[in-house]
Protein backbone atom coordinates (compact mmCIF):
# COMPACT_ATOMS: atom_id res chain seq x y z
CA UNK A 1 0.00 0.00 0.00
CA UNK A 2 2.89 2.37 0.82
CA UNK A 3 4.15 2.36 -2.77
CA UNK A 4 0.71 3.34 -4.04
CA UNK A 5 0.77 6.68 -2.27
CA UNK A 6 4.11 7.66 -3.77
CA UNK A 7 4.55 9.69 -6.95
CA UNK A 8 2.25 12.12 -8.69
CA UNK A 9 -1.28 11.36 -9.84
CA UNK A 10 -1.66 10.29 -13.46
CA UNK A 11 -2.89 13.01 -15.80
CA UNK A 12 -5.68 12.31 -18.28
CA UNK A 13 -6.70 14.52 -21.21
CA UNK A 14 -10.50 14.48 -21.42
CA UNK A 15 -12.28 14.53 -24.79
CA UNK A 16 -15.99 15.38 -24.49
CA UNK A 17 -18.95 14.07 -26.47
CA UNK A 18 -20.64 15.62 -29.50
CA UNK A 19 -22.65 18.76 -28.56
CA UNK A 20 -20.70 19.13 -25.30
CA UNK A 21 -17.79 21.42 -24.40
CA UNK A 22 -14.95 21.41 -21.91
CA UNK A 23 -17.19 23.12 -19.34
CA UNK A 24 -20.19 20.81 -19.85
CA UNK A 25 -17.91 17.77 -19.68
CA UNK A 26 -16.39 19.05 -16.45
CA UNK A 27 -19.88 19.50 -14.96
CA UNK A 28 -20.91 15.95 -15.92
CA UNK A 29 -17.78 14.16 -14.70
CA UNK A 30 -17.79 15.36 -11.09
CA UNK A 31 -18.43 11.87 -9.70
CA UNK A 32 -15.66 10.41 -11.86
CA UNK A 33 -13.14 13.06 -10.81
CA UNK A 34 -14.02 12.44 -7.17
CA UNK A 35 -13.60 8.66 -7.68
CA UNK A 36 -10.13 9.21 -9.18
CA UNK A 37 -8.98 11.81 -6.64
CA UNK A 38 -5.34 11.33 -5.67
CA UNK A 39 -4.79 8.72 -8.40
CA UNK A 40 -5.59 10.61 -11.59
CA UNK A 41 -6.55 14.14 -12.57
CA UNK A 42 -8.75 14.89 -15.56
CA UNK A 43 -8.04 17.97 -17.70
CA UNK A 44 -10.57 18.46 -20.50
CA UNK A 45 -10.25 20.37 -23.76
CA UNK A 46 -13.00 21.77 -26.03
CA UNK A 47 -13.44 20.53 -29.58
CA UNK A 48 -12.58 23.12 -32.25
CA UNK A 49 -15.92 23.07 -34.11
CA UNK A 50 -19.08 24.80 -32.79
CA UNK A 51 -22.22 22.82 -33.63
CA UNK A 52 -24.68 25.03 -35.56
CA UNK A 53 -28.13 25.67 -34.06
CA UNK A 54 -27.15 25.13 -30.44
CA UNK A 55 -30.69 24.92 -29.02
CA UNK A 56 -31.93 25.60 -25.48
CA UNK A 57 -28.76 25.01 -23.53
CA UNK A 58 -26.76 27.23 -25.82
CA UNK A 59 -25.29 30.32 -24.28
CA UNK A 60 -23.17 32.44 -26.56
CA UNK A 61 -19.87 32.07 -24.73
CA UNK A 62 -20.05 28.24 -24.46
CA UNK A 63 -21.56 26.81 -27.65
CA UNK A 64 -21.93 23.03 -27.97
CA UNK A 65 -19.03 21.59 -29.96
CA UNK A 66 -18.04 18.57 -32.04
CA UNK A 67 -14.85 16.81 -33.17
CA UNK A 68 -16.06 16.08 -36.72
CA UNK A 69 -19.23 16.14 -38.81
CA UNK A 70 -20.70 13.29 -40.83
CA UNK A 71 -22.57 15.86 -42.93
CA UNK A 72 -22.32 19.67 -42.97
CA UNK A 73 -22.99 20.88 -39.43
CA UNK A 74 -24.37 17.58 -38.12
CA UNK A 75 -23.21 14.20 -36.85
CA UNK A 76 -24.68 10.70 -36.66
CA UNK A 77 -22.49 7.91 -35.27
CA UNK A 78 -24.16 5.28 -37.47
CA UNK A 79 -23.85 7.24 -40.70
CA UNK A 80 -21.55 5.99 -43.46
CA UNK A 81 -20.35 9.51 -44.16
CA UNK A 82 -19.09 10.04 -47.70
CA UNK A 83 -17.38 13.34 -46.86
CA UNK A 84 -16.69 13.65 -43.12
CA UNK A 85 -15.34 17.08 -42.18
CA UNK A 86 -13.23 18.53 -39.39
CA UNK A 87 -11.23 15.57 -38.11
CA UNK A 88 -7.78 16.91 -39.03
CA UNK A 89 -8.39 20.13 -37.07
CA UNK A 90 -9.45 18.05 -34.07
CA UNK A 91 -6.37 15.81 -34.22
CA UNK A 92 -4.30 19.02 -34.33
CA UNK A 93 -6.23 20.40 -31.34
CA UNK A 94 -5.52 17.23 -29.32
CA UNK A 95 -1.84 17.38 -30.29
CA UNK A 96 -1.72 21.05 -29.22
CA UNK A 97 -3.42 20.31 -25.87
CA UNK A 98 -0.96 17.45 -25.20
CA UNK A 99 1.95 19.78 -25.96
CA UNK A 100 0.68 22.90 -24.14
CA UNK A 101 -0.92 21.39 -21.03
CA UNK A 102 1.16 18.20 -20.78
CA UNK A 103 2.71 15.95 -19.95
CA UNK A 104 -0.30 13.63 -19.99
CA UNK A 105 -0.24 9.90 -19.28
CA UNK A 106 -3.42 8.92 -21.10
CA UNK A 107 -6.72 9.93 -22.66
CA UNK A 108 -10.28 9.67 -21.39
CA UNK A 109 -12.90 10.08 -24.09
CA UNK A 110 -16.69 10.02 -24.02
CA UNK A 111 -18.91 9.15 -27.00
CA UNK A 112 -17.57 11.05 -30.06
CA UNK A 113 -14.58 12.01 -27.88
CA UNK A 114 -13.95 8.29 -27.24
CA UNK A 115 -14.12 7.62 -30.99
CA UNK A 116 -11.55 10.40 -31.49
CA UNK A 117 -9.37 9.02 -28.67
CA UNK A 118 -9.39 5.61 -30.40
CA UNK A 119 -8.12 7.27 -33.59
CA UNK A 120 -5.38 8.99 -31.58
CA UNK A 121 -4.47 5.57 -30.13
CA UNK A 122 -4.15 4.17 -33.66
CA UNK A 123 -1.83 7.02 -34.69
CA UNK A 124 0.18 6.68 -31.47
CA UNK A 125 0.56 2.91 -32.00
CA UNK A 126 1.98 3.68 -35.47
CA UNK A 127 4.55 5.97 -33.88
CA UNK A 128 3.00 9.39 -34.53
CA UNK A 129 5.12 11.68 -32.30
CA UNK A 130 2.29 14.22 -31.78
CA UNK A 131 0.48 11.91 -29.35
CA UNK A 132 2.72 10.85 -26.45
CA UNK A 133 0.10 8.90 -24.44
CA UNK A 134 0.41 5.43 -22.91
CA UNK A 135 -3.24 4.34 -22.67
CA UNK A 136 -6.87 5.41 -23.09
CA UNK A 137 -10.21 5.01 -21.30
CA UNK A 138 -12.98 4.97 -23.91
CA UNK A 139 -16.53 5.50 -22.57
CA UNK A 140 -19.41 4.82 -25.01
CA UNK A 141 -17.00 4.74 -27.93
CA UNK A 142 -17.56 3.57 -31.50
CA UNK A 143 -15.62 3.13 -34.73
CA UNK A 144 -16.29 5.80 -37.35
CA UNK A 145 -18.32 4.42 -40.27
CA UNK A 146 -16.82 6.93 -42.71
CA UNK A 147 -14.77 5.12 -45.40
CA UNK A 148 -12.22 7.97 -45.20
CA UNK A 149 -11.58 6.93 -41.57
CA UNK A 150 -11.22 3.22 -42.31
CA UNK A 151 -7.43 3.35 -42.17
CA UNK A 152 -7.54 3.86 -38.39
CA UNK A 153 -8.90 0.34 -37.92
CA UNK A 154 -6.99 -1.65 -40.57
CA UNK A 155 -4.58 -3.19 -38.11
CA UNK A 156 -5.13 -4.10 -34.45
CA UNK A 157 -4.29 -1.08 -32.27
CA UNK A 158 -1.50 -1.94 -29.84
CA UNK A 159 -2.20 0.49 -27.01
CA UNK A 160 -3.78 -0.49 -23.67
CA UNK A 161 -7.43 0.54 -23.42
CA UNK A 162 -10.36 0.31 -21.01
CA UNK A 163 -13.71 0.28 -22.84
CA UNK A 164 -16.74 1.32 -20.77
CA UNK A 165 -20.02 0.04 -22.20
CA UNK A 166 -23.53 0.98 -21.01
CA UNK A 167 -26.03 -1.83 -21.51
CA UNK A 168 -28.89 0.70 -21.60
CA UNK A 169 -27.08 3.25 -23.79
CA UNK A 170 -29.67 4.51 -26.29
CA UNK A 171 -27.27 6.92 -28.04
CA UNK A 172 -24.29 4.64 -28.74
CA UNK A 173 -25.66 1.10 -28.52
CA UNK A 174 -23.49 -1.34 -26.55
CA UNK A 175 -22.60 -3.48 -29.63
CA UNK A 176 -20.95 -0.43 -31.25
CA UNK A 177 -18.68 0.03 -28.22
CA UNK A 178 -17.86 -3.69 -28.14
CA UNK A 179 -17.04 -3.58 -31.84
CA UNK A 180 -14.59 -0.73 -31.21
CA UNK A 181 -12.92 -2.76 -28.44
CA UNK A 182 -12.27 -5.57 -30.92
CA UNK A 183 -10.01 -3.25 -32.91
CA UNK A 184 -7.54 -3.21 -29.98
CA UNK A 185 -4.93 -5.80 -29.10
CA UNK A 186 -5.74 -6.38 -25.42
CA UNK A 187 -8.84 -4.36 -24.56
CA UNK A 188 -10.33 -4.41 -21.06
CA UNK A 189 -14.13 -4.19 -21.33
CA UNK A 190 -16.19 -2.86 -18.42
CA UNK A 191 -19.97 -3.16 -18.72
CA UNK A 192 -22.39 -1.15 -16.59
CA UNK A 193 -26.20 -1.30 -16.50
CA UNK A 194 -26.69 2.42 -17.20
CA UNK A 195 -27.11 4.61 -20.23
CA UNK A 196 -25.17 7.31 -22.07
CA UNK A 197 -22.98 8.82 -19.34
CA UNK A 198 -19.59 8.36 -17.66
CA UNK A 199 -20.35 5.96 -14.78
CA UNK A 200 -18.49 6.31 -11.46
CA UNK A 201 -20.28 4.07 -8.94
CA UNK A 202 -18.26 1.67 -6.77
CA UNK A 203 -17.87 -1.19 -9.32
CA UNK A 204 -16.70 1.20 -12.06
CA UNK A 205 -14.45 3.11 -9.67
CA UNK A 206 -12.65 -0.15 -8.84
CA UNK A 207 -12.25 -1.01 -12.54
CA UNK A 208 -10.86 2.46 -13.37
CA UNK A 209 -8.35 2.30 -10.52
CA UNK A 210 -7.28 -1.28 -11.32
CA UNK A 211 -6.65 -0.22 -14.92
CA UNK A 212 -4.89 3.04 -14.02
CA UNK A 213 -2.65 1.34 -11.46
CA UNK A 214 -0.89 -0.43 -14.33
CA UNK A 215 0.52 2.95 -15.37
CA UNK A 216 1.42 4.47 -12.01
CA UNK A 217 5.05 5.64 -11.82
CA UNK A 218 7.18 3.17 -9.87
CA UNK A 219 4.76 0.27 -10.25
CA UNK A 220 7.47 -1.93 -11.76
CA UNK A 221 6.28 -1.32 -15.32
Amino acid sequence: EGAMSEGRPLRLLGLHGYRQSERRFRQRTGALRKALRGRAELVAVSAPHPVPGGGEEDDGDDPPRGWWFSRPGTFEAGEVAAAPAGLEESLSAVAAALAEHGPFDGLLGFSQGAALAAMVCALRARGDPRFPVAFAILVAGFASRAPAHGHFYREPIALPTLHVVGDADAVIAAPLSRELAQHFVEPVVLTHPGGHFVPAAAPQKKAYLDFLDRFRPGQGQ
